[in-house]
């Protein structure tokens, strides 16, 4: 049986790697793997899969300690990730001087899909995986999403299923790209984002599945679904502007102003040379320094015998679990992990701007990230941050996101950060179309940019945030 695909996405002829990939996102099913079967396979994966994930107390921690002089949390391979000490100071945004635990993890992972043709369309081989801090355990991951250290065997467990495929110098690299993680949480943290074409034959395995593009788009509407990984991966794909049937007709008129963004041909507010130079000049504008330090030396900072927390109970805190899965390639494990104090929010106000839409991005500076700043949602935080402050100290936006106009909201869902070293760290990910009520001007920390724009910047490092990466890959649900 032939997939169901748009026919004007069908006679396209012999489409170029862009339109490949929007032929993919436009085939919503697949008779490769159907969505009621996936929807049960799913489903069965998340009843069956046995884990549990307890807290305990750091003394508990198995291969990992608090080193003595300086305090900082380590394993005792010296590989995978350690929790130290940051002071950070800046005159960014009147946020002058902090001392907070960071993870450093200063080898760079693989996140990667294997992709192959099936009847002219592209499909991609996900996996159910368990995380020891996803909310809800199972998520639809990519392929393969592994440290250097899981990959080497530094764990000594299974080896990572399917990495011959991303480390073999025959490979066809279709997207490659460094990305950054979690700059709030992670020290100059990157990750290698690959989507990697085969031709022959893939050994099946029971915890994967072949999706098309499209059908990854409908499960990543739903909470914490989708994770993170895939998520970063996918906002990296070069899609052309699509020319089949509406998905999301709650609004035509956002939809025909989407798809003139994302083509790049209809014009922009700015050209990406202004961009740029603007960009540059936030960096250079603001002093930002940061140090690492002990982790037993920083100060704001409360250590238990079962976490480390902000003595104002803000941000987050650090925490040691007991992870036991079946599925995963240790079956029992001990390590910290990072538990943000309440659901934070990430989102993008949109308008159209002389028919196009643009998004409004924010440079925004974090701790860890690697060039000072990079772009952001116009909104992203832990709204309890702000709760004590005047309204002039708390994010601009804030008030219009927590609490939208009806029927403005292009996406909607709650999202989980990544598992593997985040416990229940999730955002409520939004688009809002603001239209006319909120005015096309910028300022010197806000721009307002092209879809087209984002997806060129998105191919480089070092340009766009995780969030805003997450909210790129979410706002291609919406054609």
């Amino acid at each position: 049986m032939p997939l169901p695909m748009p026919e004007a996405l069908a006679a396209a002829g012999s489409p170029g790697l862009g339109r490949r990939f929007t032929v993919s996102a436009s085939a919503t099913d697949s008779p490769v793997t159907p969505n009621a079967e996936f929807d049960a396979w799913f489903a069965r994966k998340r009843r069956a899969n046995r884990f549990n994930v307890a807290r305990i107390p750091f003394s508990d921690l198995a291969g990992w300690r608090f080193r003595e002089g300086d305090g900082n949390l380590v394993h005792d391979s010296g590989k995978f990730f350690s929790v130290t000490g940051l002071e950070v100071n800046t005159d960014w945004q009147d946020r002058g001087s902090w001392m907070q635990p960071i993870l450093d993890q200063p080898e760079i992972g693989i996140l990667g899909i294997v992709v192959k043709e099936f009847d002219g369309v592209l499909h991609c081989l996900m996996q159910a995986k368990m995380e020891p801090g996803n909310p809800e355990t199972v998520q639809l991951s990519p392929t393969v999403q592994a440290t250097r250290s899981n990959y080497t065997g530094v764990h000594g467990g299974r080896r990572t299923t399917y990495i011959e495929y991303f480390t073999s110098s025959e490979r066809t690299l279709l997207v490659d790209s460094l990305q950054s993680e979690q700059g709030a949480w992670f020290l100059q943290k990157r990750n290698r984002n690959m989507i990697v074409e085969v031709t022959d034959d893939v050994p099946p395995h029971d915890n994967f599945r072949w999706l098309t593009i499209g059908q990854i788009h409908r499960v990543l509407a739903q909470d914490n679904v989708v994770n993170m990984d895939t998520r970063t991966i996918l906002s990296c794909v070069p899609f052309e502007a699509p020319n089949g049937p509406v998905r999301n007709a709650a609004s035509p008129e956002y939809r025909e102003s989407l798809v003139r963004s994302l083509s790049g041909r209809h014009g922009s507010l700015h050209t990406a040379g202004h961009l740029l130079a603007w960009l540059t000049d936030v960096k250079a504008r603001h002093s930002f320094t940061r140090r690492t330090l002990p982790l037993s030396k920083i100060d704001g900072w409360s250590h238990s015998d079962d976490e480390i927390a902000h003595d104002e109970g803000k941000h987050f805190k650090v925490i040691a679990a007991d992870v036991r899965a079946d599925t995963r390639e240790v079956a029992q494990w001990t390590q910290p992990l990072i538990a943000p104090v309440e659901r934070g929010v990430a989102a993008f106000l949109a308008r159209p701007i002389n028919g196009v839409l643009h998004l409004l991005v924010h440079a925004k500076a974090e701790a860890g990230a690697f060039d000072m700043c990079e772009l952001a949602p116009t909104v992203q935080c832990l709204p309890v941050n702000f709760r004590d402050l005047p309204v002039h100290r708390q994010p601009r936006y804030l008030d219009l996101v927590l609490d939208p106009a009806p029927g403005t909201l292009r996406f909607d869902a709650v999202l989980s950060e990544e598992g593997g070293r985040f416990h229940h760290a999730d955002n409520h990910y939004r688009i809002i179309d603001v239209g006319e009520d909120v005015p096309a001007q910028d300022d010197e920390d806000y721009h307002w940019m092209t879809v087209h724009q984002l997806m060129s910047l998105v191919q480089h490092s070092r340009y766009l945030n995780v969030q805003a990466r997450s909210l790129l890959a979410s706002l291609h649900t919406t054609w």
